[in-house]
């Protein structure tokens, strides 16, 4: 879908949708359909939409007034992107293939303007590659958005907000494609694909340079698999140069069966998007790619398939990480850690940068404790935490803190070896977390967000459709904003 900019309205017919503010209603606006959206409940709350006919040139067409909640409201980029999304959702496909967005009535600044079409953008997005016998009120329509009555200065902002949903449109992708279309090398080569030409530097390894790496905990997790694993960083210089980067590193686990300690077969199809993380870390760097972001920043993704074959590792194995510790599998389905624990070492001794963040869709625990609505967010610094909490907030990618520390260490200690990699039944979030943290070298601040339940989603919301979400990637890109740049 292709959003223009433009002062003048398309010489055909086309469907209105204008923006306006909790309890107000256009100027000029037809009164019949004003009392329609009255008689209708329509008070302008954030994403609630209102449709009518009226009658122009002697033919029927559709009008329609889109809430953006209240103008002093502290969630107004929110719901400005909910906005935007609720229109592209109601015209996605109706059989129009254009729509006339309205922006004048609600005194929207630039950065505004960039929210309403930052969500529209988002929101426009849909996987329909397979679906051979869509019937065609069920196909996507809509071709074009003309925007109308936008501040003079909106370009600047919709070119950011452009850059933005290309990176969050890539982890869309990533996360919702079926694992026999994106295992490691092929996700590998798609990320190729949407870096060529960008002037980001990719760094790939395959199993023979990790294995003279020592890298035998990511390894070990993928040796089950006739996919050969990889570890993948993307490199972008942009800020001053010395200045060390700010590192994200993703687990990419792109299908988990749990291994010999298999999953139970309801709802494992749901595995594909076991690598959210790392489809987060590329989504985030191709927004700060495409906007030319003024940081040096790095994304490392340990990419593996998680494989109950006869050369799969079993409970009860020990294996040694690149940083020398020895781990005991106890369970070959705690297999995350595994493949981070070495990713997250390899980070440090690379790229000797400011701050690590990770992300991974870590623990079912994290589901249990928090459900979909937040992330978790362990941390060694409280500075780091507090910066991820506010990029969380500001993009509604949220997270929420929780604890580690030395008392956690002794749930995860081996008797055979320096850690096994799962604590048992409790705080189990929480001993994963730690567990990483025996991983990062000491004054190196460093977080970990546990995703498990953010990067899918079984119904639709203000900015995507039913299946990936795209959590992380705005997260990224508005943590370096802040922060790196």
């Amino acid at each position: 879908m292709q959003i223009v900019l433009t002062q003048a309205l398309p010489t055909q017919a086309a469907t209105v949708a204008t923006i306006v503010n909790q309890g107000t209603m256009p100027d000029g606006f037809d009164p019949v359909l004003a009392e329609g959206a009255k008689a209708s409940r329509f008070k302008g709350t954030a994403g609630q939409v209102f449709e009518g006919f009226t009658s122009s040139d002697g033919k029927a067409a559709r009008v329609a007034v889109v809430g953006a909640g209240e103008a002093s409201s502290d969630s107004r980029r929110h719901n400005l992107e909910r906005a935007g999304g609720a229109a592209i959702a109601k015209y996605l496909r109706s059989g129009e293939t254009e729509l006339i967005l309205d922006l004048s009535q609600a005194g929207l600044s630039a950065e505004d303007a960039g929210a309403v079409l930052l969500g529209a953008k988002l929101r426009s997005w849909a996987h329909d590659e397979y679906r051979t016998k869509l019937t065609s009120d069920k196909k996507i329509s809509l071709e074009t958005v003309h925007v109308v009555g936008a501040p003079e200065a909106t370009d600047a902002d919709w070119e950011r907000a452009a850059a933005i949903a290309r990176g969050v449109e890539l982890t869309k992708k990533l996360v919702t494609e079926p694992a026999n279309i994106v295992y490691p090398q092929s996700f590998v080569a798609l990320c190729k694909e949407a870096f060529a030409g960008t002037g980001a530097e990719l760094i790939v390894l395959g199993e023979a340079e990790m294995a003279e790496l020592g890298m035998g905990a990511l390894l070990g997790v993928g040796q089950g698999s006739r996919r050969e694993s990889q570890l993948l960083a993307i490199r972008w210089n942009g800020g001053n140069e010395g200045d060390k980067p700010s590192v994200f590193v993703g687990k990419g686990v792109t299908f988990d069966t749990g291994g010999i300690s298999i999953k139970p077969a309801p709802g494992m199809e749901d595995m594909k998007w076991d690598m959210g993380g790392a489809g987060a870390v590329a989504g985030g760097m191709l927004a700060l790619v495409s906007r030319k972001a003024k940081a040096n920043v790095v994304g490392v993704m340990g990419l593996v398939e998680n494989m109950p074959d006869g050369d799969a590792i079993r409970p009860g194995d020990v294996l040694t990480t690149m940083s020398g510790q020895t781990v005991e599998v106890l369970n070959t389905d705690a297999e995350g850690r595994l493949v981070l624990c070495d990713a997250l070492h390899w980070a440090q001794e690379t790229f000797d940068p400011a701050q690590v963040v990770d992300f991974a869709t870590l623990t079912g625990a994290m589901i249990v404790a928090l459900g979909n609505e937040h992330g978790g967010l362990f941390a060694n610094d409280d500075a780091l935490a507090d910066k991820l909490l506010a990029s969380g907030k500001a993009t509604n990618d949220k997270l929420w803190r929780m604890p580690i520390g030395p008392a956690y260490d002794k749930l995860i200690n081996s008797p055979i070896a320096d850690m096994k990699n799962i604590g048992g039944r409790w705080a189990g979030s929480i001993t994963a977390a730690q567990f990483l943290h025996r991983f990062i070298k000491k004054g190196t601040p460093w977080a970990h967000c546990d995703i498990a339940g953010m990067v899918w989603s079984d119904k639709p919301g203000a900015t995507h459709e039913k299946g990936a979400t795209g959590y992380g990637a705005r997260l990224i890109d508005q943590f370096v904003a802040d922060n790196a740049e």
